[in-house]
């Protein structure tokens, strides 16, 4: 493998800023390598999803690698080098979007290239899909819809294990409804922000509900907006809180709604319970619109694509172990609303994802890219 080729590809990634919504140039820069390589074809779909396929010698399942390139916002004076420079320092690269997760689709862009196609039976189909911090999967549906994928691997932060699972999120819009009155005269109203902040300590009090392989699922407060605002000598006469709720298998739009109105009505209070309608639209003028609820997923670990790529990779790395992702991913889609098979496969922990400094090991960046080389060789051989 073309080793130094791959650390200046990866670089050249994180130098090019791609927030959500302006991924066309890094895109762009994919494809650009993806021909270079000498991929079969490559390709800027309808939402701005870069594309890379290569075909194996006789036609057969096609197996679908998956890496986001959107990244969350970077602050300079926060970080001890240029966010954007991907400095190398002490054998890591350093910059946003280094483990979130540009590393790992370079490594796929890669490590895809270097399967030798006369043992390849089936397609493979790279993807470096966009706009996934906002809302995850939503892009990549449009992949699964016009590629028929077989298997699904996400290049998301593994610790380079193999994940089989993961949890979901569901962004859970709550609002309480008051009385306005002027703040020299609170008697005649009703404060909606104390309505909600009993019915925020009603919700935190439920018990966490736990899966054996997953973890616990989780309810997180992630703001609070009062109405009117600002609220000059006068009550708000509403309230408005999203929590973070983290899922697990099984659960749907109506039960975590029914959870929390339940929570709600012990407590003798009344409130609007919604998951918020998400509605995004990519740099490409792609519109994608659904409710914010990305469910939980798990593969079986008899699964063959489980066992495939559990064998190459404890051959490549004797220490993998079989584990879940506790973030969300773009597996919500392929696993969780498709049904396809699919597995995880990344460099880095989880929780180097946006943060200050964020870096990659560039020893790593190797391992991953025999990785998904061996994933894809296990799996269409």
């Amino acid at each position: 493998m073309e080793n130094n080729a791959l650390i200046e590809f990866t670089r050249d990634l994180i130098r090019i800023r791609s927030l959500s919504g302006e991924e066309g140039s890094v895109v762009e820069r994919i494809v650009l390598e993806m021909n270079h390589l000498g991929y079969d074809d490559a390709w800027i779909d309808q939402a701005g999803n870069a594309l890379g396929l290569i075909q194996g010698h006789k036609p057969g399942k096609c197996i679908l690698l998956d890496g986001h390139v959107d990244t969350v916002s970077a602050n300079p004076d926060d970080w001890n080098s240029d966010p954007f420079a991907a400095d190398i320092r002490d054998g890591r690269i350093y910059g946003r979007g280094s483990a979130d997760t540009k590393g790992n689709l370079a490594a796929m862009v890669y490590g895809a290239s270097q399967v030798d196609r006369e043992q390849l039976i089936g397609s493979i189909l790279v993807c470096g899909s966009v706009h996934e911090e906002v809302m995850e999967g939503g892009s990549l549906q449009l992949v699964i819809k016009e590629n028929q994928p077989d298997y699904v691997v996400i290049g998301e932060a593994t610790n380079l294990h193999l994940n089989r699972g993961g949890r979901g999120r569901a962004e859970v819009v709550v609002e309480t409804i008051g009385k306005s009155a002027h703040s020299s005269s609170p008697e005649v109203g009703v404060c909606a922000v104390h309505i909600m902040m009993r019915l925020i300590e009603a919700i935190e009090s439920l018990p966490s509900q736990q899966h054996p392989f997953l973890g616990s699922g989780s309810m997180v407060l992630t703001d609070i907006i009062s109405d009117p605002y600002p609220g000059s000598s006068v009550l708000p006469n509403r309230c408005r809180v999203t929590f973070d709720r983290r899922l697990l298998l099984d659960e749907t739009i109506d039960s975590v709604v029914s959870t929390v109105k339940q929570c709600a009505q012990s407590a003798n209070i009344e409130c609007v319970v919604t998951v918020l309608n998400g509605k995004e639209t990519t740099y490409r003028g792609y519109q994608m619109q659904a409710p914010k609820f990305f469910p939980a997923w798990l593969l079986e670990e008899e699964h063959p694509l489980v066992q495939q790529a559990y064998q190459v990779l404890t051959e490549l790395n004797p220490q993998t172990e079989i584990k879940a992702f506790r973030f969300c991913t773009n597996a919500a889609s392929s696993a969780g609303l498709f049904g396809i098979p699919t597995i995880g496969f990344g460099l880095g922990k989880e929780t180097d994802a946006h943060t200050v400094d964020e870096s990659i090991s560039i020893e790593e960046l190797y391992q991953a890219a025999r990785g998904y080389q061996a994933i894809i060789q296990a799996v269409l051989r």
